[in-house]
């Protein structure tokens, strides 16, 4: 099967393209937003090709994974036909939740697949089909030593998302233990938040990076108030680190007794953080049970088995 997909969310494609298929990803010359092409930060298989939109016509695509509203019309123009779609939504809905609409809403034909069940149950997609495909992650082992006791948090533009990213929540994660921060642009964050340099560092690290420094952190906290379910929660669980996460949005589903502590009383949270940093042996158990949870739940065979149940269907 041939199989059409913007490059969007890189870290969901990554173990999406670990399938059987070949992944046809449009690059355009300045690999803007609806061209970026194969990733440079992710290690994507040989079988994941690039190709410009004029080529696309004789690529014998068999069906398209759209993700943004206006890939529907732009699949359209591309390839000069309309092949079967499936229409993957990563987020959660914004701005009025309970009535907030889905762009793909009563659109004859194209099922609505979201990540998590919160996502489906927030969104009102109308008449369309819709199903749930849960994350699926590649596994990149036990990696978790622990032997820093700080804690790591993973997220992009924390400036610039504030609450929704509980960026303003990070000033007490940091006064129980020093917040080793990943992610794209989050140089400067300290200064933002009036921390001391030596209890809140940034880093920005290509993903094949990014695991083996998590791991080196005694716990992993997960800040965000509002986001469908952040796959670096379920990375740090799979590394075998013990979380520290908000009750919010999926959380509670992906975080079972005994993988770590999630709850939305910051003095729970901020008390759980400096419980792990204080005790290694504690972490490391708990890490092992975060670890358990991940692979049963989030594991790469069954995310790729749902998928591929889905698009036979979808192409029959």
């Amino acid at each position: 099967m041939r199989i059409l997909i913007w490059h969007v969310h890189g870290s969901w494609t990554t173990a999406f393209v670990q399938g059987p298929h070949t992944y046809v990803v449009p690059v355009i010359p300045d690999r803007g937003p609806d061209g970026l092409g194969r990733a440079r930060t992710f290690d994507w298989p040989d079988n994941v090709i690039e190709l410009p939109p004029e080529r696309l016509p004789d690529a014998d695509i068999d069906v398209v994974i759209l993700q943004r509203p206006h890939e529907y019309a732009l699949a359209e123009q591309w390839l000069g036909r309309r092949p079967p779609m499936v229409y993957l939504e990563h987020n959660a809905p914004d701005g009025d939740v309970p009535a907030t609409r889905h762009p793909v809403a009563d659109l004859p034909g194209v099922p609505l697949v979201h990540v998590t069940h919160f996502n489906r149950l927030m969104w009102d997609a109308g008449s369309a089909e819709t199903t749930v495909i849960e994350h699926g992650i590649v596994d990149p082992g036990p990696l978790w030593t622990g032997e820093m006791p700080h804690a790591a948090v993973v997220v992009n533009e924390p400036k610039r998302r504030g609450r929704t990213t509980g960026t303003d929540l990070l000033p007490a994660f940091a006064d129980a233990a020093p917040l080793d921060v990943f992610g794209m642009r989050t140089e400067g964050l300290a200064d933002h938040l009036g921390l001391a340099a030596g209890r809140c560092r940034s880093h920005e690290l290509a993903q094949r990076d990014l695991h083996s420094a998590m791991a080196r952190r005694r716990v992993y906290v997960h800040p965000i108030r509002w986001t469908s379910l952040g796959l670096s929660l379920l990375e740090a669980m799979h590394l075998g680190m013990p979380v520290v996460a908000l009750a919010t949005t999926e959380v509670t589903e992906a975080v079972p007794t005994g993988a770590g502590v999630v709850s939305n009383r910051i003095d729970l949270l901020t008390d759980a953080v400096r419980d792990f940093v204080a005790d290694p042996l504690h972490a490391r158990l708990v890490g092992e049970g975060a670890r358990t949870a991940a692979l049963a739940r989030y594991g790469l065979s069954r995310f790729l088995d749902d998928w591929e149940r889905l698009l036979k269907e979808v192409t029959r």
